[in-house]
């Protein structure tokens, strides 16, 4: 057994969290150890009154793509989707993208950050086929369960404009790498809109698996094909199994319009993944969460040839939401935490993910006097414990 002693779950009373096999089995009022826990040889955490948060989830990254910890690679290419895409096709053999090893030093930072799970899509495409998958789950394995890793097979360089693309989709799907397949701006990529989401729910229902979309496009264009993803989720019965990725034309929206797109989202069940970008339109986050539409934040692609930015830190990616929000209240600066933590459980497959028992035991201590101080100090991680085992301490991964 494993005691986390004296540490203050959000902020509250201080508590100590006992685990056992990777699970937290109790959170009792803060006491001294008695002689019996003593006599049975328990190891002891001594929290020091610390903050205490649930591990950071990173509901959309890109693990496959980053050159962290390499030589730096100078921004280059047109300042487009179909610039970026381009360039990162010409370029990425150049720097052995993907490759394990990459994936596992940017899942190191994850995890040196207190994320202790991500949902990450990996190109799938004609250059690389199921390489990026495999890849990645080889580095997710490397690190021994520390950070889970759910997976997206994700369509890049588009759907129906690369034939045979569809194919590996449903190849992914069809071994159980993934818990979704993704697809990428139907309107503007592959200029069909209509074809391309059939063929992805066609695989997503005969698969029974999820679809995370990314979706750029703005003003009406945007809007457009939520009301066509809200249709096929719910003649599919795909509820809770359906989320958009970015979605800068939500927020957009207003007036009756808004209201009418949050209210068919919620009753199809569709979900919602930002990482709140600068400049982008601040999303209805208030209407989302009163109508219970499931929001979670990411970090995007990190340090690779579609940005030079990022560093895998979940706290500043919840702060970036704040200050994009307006977020000021210690309540709604606690939201934006729990947007980045708890309240993301459903995006790795979690019922739930918090500092109770029956959760796995993914804590991370912080010095700060609460957590609306801890977010817009965006303050340092002074433990995280993953599964149960202490993975970093100070800012250092120790595995």
């Amino acid at each position: 057994m494993l005691i986390v002693s004296n540490v203050r779950p959000w902020g509250k009373a201080p508590v100590d969290l006992l685990i056992e096999a990777g699970v937290i089995t109790e959170a009792r009022p803060h006491r001294t150890v008695d002689r019996a826990e003593e006599a049975s040889r328990v190891e002891v955490i001594d929290g020091r009154g610390l903050l205490a948060l649930p591990g950071f989830v990173n509901a959309h990254a890109h693990v496959d793509k980053s050159w962290w910890g390499q030589p730096w690679v100078s921004y280059g290419g047109e300042d487009t989707t179909e610039g970026r895409i381009a360039h990162e096709r010409a370029e990425r053999d150049k720097y052995g993208i993907p490759s394990a090893d990459g994936a596992t030093r940017i899942l190191r930072e994850f995890l040196r950050h207190g994320t202790t799970a991500t949902r990450s899509h990996v190109d799938v495409d004609l250059g690389t086929g199921l390489r990026g998958l495999h890849m990645v789950q080889e580095a997710a394995a490397s690190l021994d369960g520390a950070i889970d890793v759910e997976l997206v097979a994700f369509p890049q360089d588009g759907v129906l404009r690369r034939p045979g693309v569809l194919d590996l989709l449903d190849q992914a799907a069809a071994e159980g790498r993934i818990s979704a397949i993704g697809g990428l701006d139907p309107a503007t990529i592959d200029r069909d809109p209509v074809g391309q989401l059939d063929a992805l729910f066609e695989i997503a229902d005969r698969r029974q698996v999820g679809i995370d979309i990314h979706l750029h496009d703005h003003g009406d264009l945007g809007a457009f094909q939520y009301e066509l993803l809200i249709e096929r989720t719910r003649a599919l019965g795909l509820a809770g199994r359906v989320n958009v990725s970015h979605g800068f034309a939500l927020g957009e929206l207003s007036g009756d319009v808004s209201e009418k797109m949050l209210n068919a989202l919620a009753e199809s069940g569709i979900s919602w993944t930002t990482v709140a970008p600068v400049r982008s339109a601040p999303l209805p986050w208030q209407g989302m969460r009163n109508l219970g539409i499931l929001l979670g934040l990411g970090t995007d692609g990190i340090r690779d040839l579609w940005s030079p930015f990022g560093d895998g830190d979940m706290l500043a990616i919840a702060l970036g939401f704040a200050r994009l929000h307006g977020l000021h209240t210690d309540a709604d600066l606690t939201y934006a935490v729990e947007l980045a933590s708890s309240h993301a459980a459903r995006f790795v497959d979690r019922d739930q993910h918090e500092l109770k028992p029956g959760c796995r035991a993914d804590i991370v201590l912080l010095d700060a006097q609460n957590v609306a101080d801890a977010l817009t100090r965006v303050a340092p991680r002074s433990l995280v414990i993953a599964g149960g085992r202490v993975v970093a301490t100070e800012g250092e991964v120790i595995l």
